[in-house]
């Protein structure tokens, strides 16, 4: 669901940076050989993604749920010399599609690509992060929320995709999905220890950083 018109949506994309090639190549790729390439952050996302790393200069960037690859390559864009983004996917099919990507945009070395359960893997990180990217399966966003927030210095923050739920998160009827991120929504907004706000870019995506 867009949010904003569509004229005003195309205005923004035609005033903003455009697609760097190899971004422009895995969108299309996903699109032609990739199920559900809705998933896929896209274009204005992705540079709000990359524009608020290179804001930070992170030196290590969680992502939960890779997908193949767009959010990643965004996300370390703004690394700090010698950072890492680790990221976590369960799908090990699109594994070689992502390295794909990665070594040609030029990131491969700074992403550290996990494959299998981000509730077992995320423990295992031995990281402080300055930056927590949640993109993977709705029902569990409180609980990588909950895995994650210990890892985030302070100052730091966590990023949630796909908030609005195409907007079924106002519906008083809501499925499990819809149920999941409206308590993931509250669960932040509940939470004492960061301060955090929607932005409604997309599917909407929950700011939140630690105080």
């Amino acid at each position: 669901m867009q949010f904003l018109p569509d004229i005003i949506e195309h205005y923004i994309a035609e005033q903003s940076s455009p697609e760097d090639d190899v971004l422009r190549s895995l969108s299309r790729e996903t699109h032609l050989k990739i199920q559900m390439p809705q998933m896929l952050s896209g274009h204005l996302q992705g540079m709000m993604l990359e524009t608020f790393s290179r804001m930070m200069r992170p030196k290590r960037i969680l992502e939960i749920g890779t997908f193949t690859g767009y959010s990643a390559i965004c996300l370390s864009k703004g690394l700090a010399e010698g950072g890492l983004l680790h990221t976590i996917d369960v799908n090990e099919e699109l594994k070689d599609f992502c390295a794909k990507y990665f070594e040609k945009a030029g990131v491969e070395k700074h992403i550290k690509h996990h494959i299998g359960k981000a509730a077992d893997i995320i423990p295992s990180l031995n990281e402080t992060f300055d930056l927590v990217f949640i993109d993977a399966d709705k029902q569990n966003y409180s609980l990588y929320y909950d895995l994650a927030f210990d890892k985030v210095r302070k100052g730091g923050y966590i990023i949630a995709d796909n908030v609005l739920w195409s907007g079924k998160v106002v519906q008083e009827q809501k499925d499990k999905d819809t149920a999941a991120i409206h308590a993931y929504n509250e669960k932040v907004k509940n939470d004492s220890r960061v301060s955090n706000f929607i932005l409604p870019l997309r599917d909407g995506l929950h700011i939140a950083v630690k105080l």
